[in-house]
C-alpha cells in the first residue's frame, strides 16, 4: 500500500485524509460495551472463574457513570479513501478506548486530547488525532435509560457509599482528576444521577486521520474547532467551511518547506524535514524527558534497542503517545520492527499473551498499583510506570554502550533548555499538592502533553509559580544560560504585536528535538561508521537475493565484533543478533537494486560526510567518547522554516450550502452536512493538478518497468516473505474481534514461535560448527564466546516466551521455572525415592582392570535440585535459564522437555488450548529442533557459573595385566581446570577412587598424579586417571601409560598428564572409553616409550615431518594469542598437549639421538642436557670451545641456571618430565632461540647424536629457531601445576 507515500496521488499529498465524530447514537440508546464485554470475559477466563455473569456486558457492580457504553462512530468524511480505506472499528476502538463515559455538572468536563497511530501489515503508519469532549444529553430516552440504571444499582448496593467508591476504582473509566484526598460525600456526589436534579454529559470526540504526524498542528485545529462550538459568538463561517478546507485544500507541505493554513480563529504552521534531515517527529522530546528522566529513558532505549517486551503503563492516553512515539524517533537509523500498539484498548489486554518482541502502551486504572497487574510474562520484559517515574527492567540487561557520557551529553543539551535531566517536579510528590491549587487546570493540561496555544496566557499564570522558579534556579546554578527560558516571557508579548509565523514554545519544542535526536543518531554513526565493509553482498540479482534470503548470512557478525572496542561487545553482539539490525542490512543489500530506504540514504550520507570531515585510520576502533558537534547547526533549517513560511494553503471559504444548513447551537457540535463534506473541489485547483500530472508521469514509467522487470506478483511474494522473517503481527487487528479471529491471531503466534525456534537453533549449529561461516568469508571455524553467549541468552528468551504463551494463571516471573517447579512437586510426591533416572551409558565404564566410573543417573528433577542447591542464584528467572544452560551443556534439553511434557494432566491444567505447549504437531517439531543442538559441544554452564562449588569424582585406572595394579605407597592427585585447581588430595590407599568438592575449575586441563614411593611395592603402572563433573556430567581422561617409581622408566614419582573430553555417543563405545572427536586432544605418553624402545623405531617421523610439527605447534600458540583474552582456552594443552610444543621438540631432539641402551638402561633427552649443563659449568670449556662459543657465555650461564632449578627442585618428576619443564619455562621466558644454537655448539653432540640428525644440520636449526622467535613477542603465563616448587 503507499498510503504512507507522498507524491503518489491527490489524496495522499493530502494533509488529512478523513474527519471523524465519534459518540452516542441516539437512535440504540444506551448499549453495553461489547468489547468492554468480551475482555472480561477473557479476563474471566484468565482467573478461573464463571463465565456466565460477564457475558452480558453489564456490571451492576459498577456505579452506571462509571461503566463503559457502547460508542460509534457517528459520521466520517469523506466515506472513504482507495489508498487508505477506512476502518470503522478500529477508528472508533482507538478514537475512544474506554467507550462512551458519562459525567454530570459536578464532574470535571475538561477536553482531552489524545492520539493514536494503526500499523498495518505492510508497515505503514496511519496517525489519529482526537479530542474528546462532554456534551450535554439532550435525548430523554437516554437520561431516564441512566436514571433506571441507577435504580438498579442502589438496589443492588443498598446505596453502599464504600462498596460504590472501591468498585469505581477498577473501572476502565476512572477519571484522572479525582486524587486521594476525594471526600466519600464528593465520590457519593459523583456517584449518583437524579434526572430532576442532575444534568448528564455524555462524551463525544472528534478526530482528524492522517498520513503523517503533524500532532501540534492537528491538536491546535481540534481545539480551535472545539472552541467555536463553545463560544458564545458564532464561528465567522460554518464548521463545514473549515473541515472541507482542511481534507481537501490544505495539501502536505513538500519535504523540506513549511506549510501556513487556518484553523478556525488562528492560522496553524506546520513544516517537514527536508530528505536530507532526520525524518519527521512531531511529538516533543521534552515531555519524554519530563516524564521519565534521562537515565530512566536511556534504559527504555536500550531495551527497546534489544527488542524486549516494553509496556508502557500511565493513566493518560496521550503520555503513552508521547513516550512510545518519542522513543521510535530516537531509534534512527532503525525501525521497530514488531508488534506496535502505543494505546492498547481495554478489550485487547490479552494481547499482552504475544509470546513475541512488543512496545505497547496500558492505561493504567486509578487507584491500581504495579502489584495488582498481572502480565502474562516478565522474564523478558521491560515495565515502564510512566506516571510514578519508575522503571522495571529484565535481568542480564547489557548497558548501551558509554552510558554515563552519553547520558551527560543528553542532560547538557536539556539544561539548555531549561530541563532537569532527573525528569520534571510534578512527576514526584508535589504535583499531589499541586493538583489542590488554583493551577489545578494547568497542571492537568500539563500532564497530558498539552499546551495552550496563547503563550501569553500560560506565563499569566505561571507567574509567581513554584515550578518554574525552581527550574530556572537549577539552570542558574549549574551555570547554563537562562536567557532563551525568561526570553520566552518577553517574546509571548512580542508575539501579538509581530505575529511570528509560530509560538516561540514550538519552535523550541522543535529545537529541543532535533538537537536530542542529532545525539542519538551522532552515537550510531560512531558506533557503526564502518557497517559497510562487514555487509555481505553474496547475490547477483534481488530475485535470487530474496529467493534465497533465509538460507543466507547478510553480515560479517564475527568479523565486525572483533573490530570493536571491548565495553561495546555486551551490547553489540546483542544488538546485532535483532530483527531491526537485520532489516537495516536488508535494505542496504537492496540498494543495489532499488531505491535506497530513505533513512538509510540520511543515515549514509551521515557517514560518508563525517569520513570526509574526520581523518582516522581505518578499522581502528576507540572507545573515547565523542560528542556531537553540529547540534547548533542542525536546528537552522527548520528555525528557517517555522520563522519564514513556505506555502500557504486555500483559505476557508463558504460552500454551496443550502439555507439552514451550518446552523450553530452553542456547547453541541453539530450535525455536519454530508452532501457538502463528501468530495473534494472539482476545480482547476493548481496543486490537485500538479499531483496528478506527477502520477500520471509515474505510472507510465511504471507501466515500462513491468515490461521490462521480473514477473511482479512473483517480485512481491518474495519481497514480503523476505521481509517477514523473523517477524511477527505487527498490531492485533481492531476491526474484528470475534473468537475465531482471536484464536487465528494465536495460531499466528505458534507458527511464528517455531519459525523462530528453527532460526535460532540452525543459527546456534552454523556458527558452532563453522563450516558454513566459514565459506561465507569468516577467517576461522570458530565462535566467539561473546557470539554464543549471546545466542543461548537468545534461546532462553525464546523459550521463556513459549512457555508464557496461552498461560491460565501467571505464578512467578518465570513461566518456565514455574511449570517445571509443579512438575517436580507432583513427581516427588508419586515417587520420592526414584527419578526415573535416563542413563547416559552403562551401569559400570569397564575398562581391562575391572576399575571404571560409576554411572551418573541424569534426569529432569536431579538438574532442578543442582540448580536450586546452587545460593548465587537468587531469582526463578535466573534458575530457568541456568537449567536451560545445564541441560544444553549434558545434551538433554529435548530429552528434559519430553519428560515434562510427558506430564499432559499438568499441561493442560496451566496452559489453554491455543497454546504452543498444547499444540502437539509444532511441539514434536520444537523438540526436533532442540535435539539437533546436540550435534555440538556447550559449556555455556560450566563457563557462566565460574564461582559455584561442584563435586567432583575422580579414577585412577592401573593397568593389571603388568600385575602392578596395587602400590604400597601413598598416592595423591591434583587437578586443575582453567579456573583453578583443587589443591593436593591424597587419595585412599587400594580404592584409588574418590570424590571431592571445590570451585568450579572450569574444563579442565590437567592432572599431576604421583606417591611417596614407600613400601614393598612402590613401583605403579598407571594406565589413566578419569575425572568428571558431577552435575554437568563432563567426563575427562588423562592418559598416562608410564611407570610411577624410582630405578624405573625415567624415575618419575610424579607426572602431569593432559586431559581430554570424553564425548561419550553408543554403549558400546563408552564401554570402550570411545575417542570421537574430542574437542581438545591429549598426549598420548605411549608415544614417548616408543621413541626410547627398540620396538618403536619404525614409528619414527621424518625430517621433514618433524619440522613441520614444530611449525604447527608454534603457529597454534600464535593464533592462541590473536584470540580475544576471554576465548584463549588452554595454552597448556598447546605447550604439553599431544601435537604440543614440547611434544614437537621432543621429536627434534630424538631425531638421530643414540640412544642405545647400555647395561640395559634407556637414555633420555635430558641426559643429553645434563652433560651439556656440566660441560658449559666446567672450567675446560675455554680450552675445548670452537671459535664462536665465547659469544655464547651469557646464554650458557642463564642455561646452567635453568638446568640446575630443574634438577634440584624437591618434586620426582622424571627426566621426560624434566625436559618438558625444560622446554615450558624457555618458552615462557623467551630463551629457546638461545638455548638450541649453545647446544649445537656443545662439542658433546658428535658423541650423542649421528651425523645425519637434525640438530646436527645448520639449516634444520636455524629453520626451527626462526619459527620459535615468532613467539617471542607474547608474554606466556604457566599453569602452577608446571612450574610448582622451581626456584629461579
Amino acid at each position: 500500500m503507499s498510503a504512507n507515500v507522498p507524491g503518489s496521488g491527490s489524496v495522499p499529498c493530502r494533509f488529512a485524509h478523513y474527519f471523524v465524530i465519534c459518540g452516542i447514537d441516539t437512535e440504540t440508546g444506551l448499549e453495553p460495551d461489547e468489547l468492554a464485554a468480551l475482555y472480561q470475559w477473557l479476563e474471566a477466563d484468565r482467573h478461573g472463574r464463571t463465565k456466565q455473569t460477564t457475558r452480558t456486558g453489564e456490571n451492576f457492580d459498577q456505579s452506571p457513570l462509571r461503566r463503559t457504553f457502547k460508542s460509534k462512530v457517528l459520521a466520517h468524511f469523506p466515506e472513504n479513501i482507495e489508498w487508505n480505506p477506512f476502518d470503522q472499528d478500529a477508528v472508533n476502538m482507538l478514537c475512544m478506548p474506554k467507550g462512551l463515559s458519562f459525567r454530570t455538572q459536578v464532574d470535571n468536563r475538561d477536553p482531552q486530547f489524545h492520539s493514536y497511530l494503526i500499523t498495518r501489515e505492510d508497515g505503514t503508519r496511519t496517525y489519529g488525532f482526537v479530542l474528546t469532549f462532554y456534551e450535554e444529553v439532550t435525548s430523554k430516552q437516554i437520561c431516564t435509560a441512566m436514571q433506571t440504571l441507577y435504580q438498579m444499582h442502589h438496589a443492588e448496593h443498598a446505596g453502599s457509599v464504600c462498596a460504590s467508591s472501591s468498585c469505581s476504582m477498577d473501572s476502565l473509566a476512572s477519571s484522572t482528576d479525582e486524587g486521594d484526598a476525594t471526600s466519600l460525600s464528593k465520590l457519593h456526589c459523583c456517584s449518583s444521577y437524579d434526572i430532576s436534579r442532575d444534568t448528564l454529559y455524555a462524551s463525544k470526540a472528534i478526530c482528524l486521520i492522517t498520513p503523517l504526524p503533524f500532532m501540534q498542528a492537528c491538536r491546535k485545529y481540534l481545539y480551535q474547532l472545539h472552541q467555536a462550538v463553545t463560544s458564545q459568538q458564532p464561528p465567522p463561517l460554518p464548521l463545514e467551511s473549515y473541515i472541507h478546507n482542511i481534507l481537501y485544500e490544505v495539501p502536505l507541505p513538500p519535504p523540506g518547506r513549511s506549510l501556513k493554513f487556518h484553523g478556525v480563529y488562528e492560522p496553524i504552521v506546520c513544516q517537514r524535514p527536508s530528505i536530507n534531515e532526520l525524518p519527521l517527529a512531531d511529538y516533543p522530546l521534552r515531555h519524554v524527558f519530563e516524564l521519565l528522566g534521562v537515565e530512566n529513558l536511556v534504559q527504555v532505549f536500550t531495551c527497546v534497542l534489544l527488542e524486549m517486551q516494553v509496556l508502557l503503563y500511565s493513566q493518560d492516553y496521550q503520555r503513552l503517545m508521547t513516550v512510545a512515539e518519542g522513543i521510535t524517533a530516537l531509534l534512527f537509523p532503525f525501525q521497530w520492527q514488531h508488534v506496535y500498539v502505543p494505546i492498547l484498548p481495554a478489550s485487547l489486554l490479552h494481547f499482552l499473551d504475544a509470546p513475541v518482541p512488543y512496545l505497547m502502551g496500558l492505561q493504567s486504572k486509578e487507584g491500581t498499583d504495579r502489584s495488582k497487574l498481572e502480565l502474562p510474562q516478565e522474564a523478558n520484559l521491560c515495565f515502564v510506570d510512566i506516571d510514578n517515574h519508575y522503571i522495571e527492567l529484565p535481568e542480564d540487561f547489557p548497558q548501551f554502550p558509554n552510558k554515563l557520557e552519553f547520558i551527560q551529553e543528553i542532560s547538557e543539551v536539556l539544561l539548555v533548555f531549561g530541563i532537569p535531566p532527573e525528569g520534571s517536579l510534578h512527576c514526584s510528590e508535589s504535583a499531589t499538592q499541586l493538583k489542590n491549587l488554583a493551577l489545578n487546570d494547568l497542571v492537568n493540561d500539563k500532564k497530558n502533553g498539552n499546551l495552550p496555544g496563547d503563550t501569553l496566557a500560560v506565563f499569566e499564570m505561571l507567574q509567581g509559580n513554584a515550578t518554574l522558579e525552581r527550574l530556572q534556579a537549577l539552570a542558574k546554578r549549574t551555570g547554563v544560560s537562562v536567557g532563551q527560558v525568561d526570553g520566552l516571557r518577553s517574546s509571548s508579548f512580542k508575539e501579538k504585536e509581530t505575529r511570528l509565523q509560530c509560538d516561540e514554545e514550538e519552535l523550541r519544542n522543535a529545537m529541543l528535538n532535533v538537537q536530542i535526536r542529532e545525539v542519538f543518531a551522532h552515537r550510531f554513526t560512531q558506533m557503526f561508521a564502518d557497517y559497510e565493509a562487514f555487509v555481505i553482498q553474496s547475490a547477483q540479482d534481488l530475485e535470487s537475493w530474496l529467493t534465497n534470503r533465509e538460507q543466507m548470512q547478510n553480515f560479517d557478525k564475527a568479523s565486525f565484533l572483533s573490530d570493536q572496542p571491548e565495553p561495546y561487545l555486551p551490547f553489540l553482539s546483542h544488538f546485532i543478533e535483532t530483527q531491526m539490525f537485520a532489516t537495516f542490512i536488508d535494505n542496504k543489500i537492496m540498494s543495489q537494486w532499488e531505491d535506497k530506504d530513505p533513512m538509510l540514504r540520511v543515515f549514509d550520507s551521515r557517514i560518508e560526510k563525517m569520513r570526509m570531515y574526520n581523518v582516522r585510520i581505518p578499522n581502528l576502533r576507540s572507545s573515547i567518547y565523542q560528542k556531537c558537534t553540529i547540534l547548533k547547526e542542525s536546528t537552522q533549517s527548520i528555525e528557517q522554516r517555522l520563522m519564514k513560511i513556505d506555502h500557504a494553503a486555500i483559505h476557508p471559504h463558504l460552500l454551496d450550502m443550502k439555507i439552514g444548513q451550518g446552523r450553530y447551537e452553542q456547547g453541541f457540535f453539530p450535525n455536519l452536512q454530508s452532501d457538502v463534506l463528501a468530495s473534494g473541489p472539482t476545480n482547476n485547483n493548481r496543486w490537485v493538478n500538479r499531483t496528478a500530472s506527477t502520477q500520471r508521469r509515474k505510472d507510465r514509467l511504471r507501466q515500462h518497468s513491468d515490461h521490462i522487470g521480473l514477473d511482479n506478483d512473483l517480485r512481491e511474494k518474495y519481497m514480503q516473505e523476505a521481509r517477514s522473517i523473523g517477524k511477527n503481527l505487527r498490531q492485533p487487528k481492531l476491526s474484528d474481534l470475534s473468537p475465531a479471529v482471536i484464536a487465528q491471531t494465536n495460531w499466528k503466534f505458534v507458527e511464528g514461535l517455531l519459525k523462530e525456534c528453527r532460526m535460532k537453533t540452525k543459527r546456534m549449529l552454523v556458527e558452532k560448527m563453522g563450516h558454513e561461516a566459514v565459506e561465507l568469508g569468516h577467517g576461522e571455524a570458530n565462535i566467539t564466546g561473546l557470539e554464543e553467549n549471546t545466542l543461548i541468552a537468545s534461546l532462553c528468551d525464546l523459550l521463556e516466551r513459549i512457555w508464557s504463551h496461552g498461560l491460565q494463571v501467571k505464578q512467578g516471573k518465570s513461566a518456565l521455572w514455574s511449570h517445571l517447579l509443579q512438575y517436580q512437586e507432583r513427581e516427588e510426591k508419586l515417587e520420592p525415592p526414584a527419578e526415573s533416572p535416563v542413563s547416559l551409558g552403562p551401569e559400570r565404564r569397564k575398562s581391562e582392570t575391572g576399575l571404571s566410573m560409576p554411572l551418573l543417573r541424569v534426569s529432569l528433577i536431579q538438574d532442578m535440585r543442582h540448580i536450586q542447591n546452587i545460593s548465587e542464584i537468587k531469582t526463578d528467572v535466573g534458575r530457568a535459564r541456568a537449567w536451560i544452560r545445564l541441560s544444553l551443556e549434558k545434551k538433554v534439553l529435548s530429552q528434559h522437555f519430553k519428560q515434562l511434557f510427558s506430564n499432559q494432566a499438568l499441561t493442560k491444567k496451566l496452559y489453554k488450548r491455543y497454546a504452543f505447549l498444547r499444540c502437539e504437531e509444532e511441539k514434536e517439531q520444537f523438540l526436533y529442533h532442540l535435539l539437533s543442538l546436540n550435534a555440538v559441544d556447550y559449556f555455556c554452564f560450566t563457563n557462566v557459573f565460574t564461582t559455584i562449588i561442584i563435586p567432583y569424582r575422580a579414577v585412577i585406572i592401573p593397568i593389571k595385566k603388568l600385575s602392578n595394579a596395587i602400590t604400597t605407597s601413598n598416592p595423591w592427585i591434583c587437578v586443575s581446570g582453567e579456573l583453578g585447581d583443587s589443591g593436593v588430595m591424597q587419595i585412599p590407599k587400594n580404592v584409588l577412587e574418590m570424590t571431592f568438592e571445590c570451585q568450579n575449575l572450569g574444563k579442565l586441563t590437567t592432572a599431576q598424579i604421583g606417591h611417596d614411593n614407600s613400601g614393598i611395592l612402590a613401583k605403579w603402572l598407571v594406565d589413566c586417571v578419569m575425572v568428571r563433573n558431577e552435575i554437568s556430567g563432563h567426563t575427562y581422561k588423562f592418559p598416562c601409560g608410564r611407570w610411577l617409581g624410582k630405578g624405573i622408566d625415567d624415575g618419575s614419582l610424579e607426572r602431569i598428564l593432559i586431559g581430554e573430553l570424553i564425548i561419550p555417543c553408543t554403549d558400546e563405545e563408552l564401554g570402550k572409553q570411545c575417542r570421537t572427536p574430542p574437542q581438545q586432544r591429549s598426549p598420548t605418553q605411549i608415544r614417548r616409550l616408543s621413541i626410547t624402545s627398540l620396538g618403536g623405531r619404525n614409528n619414527k617421523l621424518n625430517a621433514a615431518q618433524i619440522q613441520e610439527a614444530v611449525g604447527e605447534a608454534v603457529n597454534n600458540i600464535v593464533k592462541h594469542f590473536h584470540k580475544p583474552e576471554k576465548e584463549r582456552g588452554s595454552l597448556t594443552i598447546l605447550l604439553c598437549g599431544e601435537n604440543g610444543l614440547v611434544s614437537a621438540l621432543e621429536q627434534f631432539f630424538y631425531h638421530g639421538f643414540k640412544s642405545s641402551r647400555i647395561f640395559q638402561k634407556n637414555v633420555f633427552i635430558w641426559d643429553f642436557v645434563e652433560k651439556a649443563a656440566a660441560f658449559f659449568e666446567s672450567g675446560d670449556q675455554i680450552e675445548e670451545a670452537e671459535t664462536g662459543v665465547e659469544s655464547l657465555r651469557p646464554t650458557s650461564k642463564i642455561f646452567c641456571q635453568y638446568a640446575t632449578a630443574i634438577n634440584v627442585t624437591p618434586r620426582n618428576i622424571g627426566k621426560d618430565g624434566k625436559f618438558q619443564l625444560l622446554v615450558c619455562l624457555g618458552a615462557r621466558d623467551h630463551l629457546l632461540p638461545q638455548w638450541i644454537p649453545l647446544l649445537v655448539e656443545c662439542p658433546l653432540i658428535t658423541r650423542m647424536y649421528e651425523e645425519q640428525a637434525l640438530l646436527r644440520d645448520r639449516m634444520a636449526v636455524n629453520s626451527v629457531i626462526r619459527v620459535l622467535q615468532t613467539v617471542q613477542e607474547f608474554s606466556i603465563t604457566l599453569e602452577s601445576s608446571l612450574v610448582k616448587g622451581i626456584d629461579l
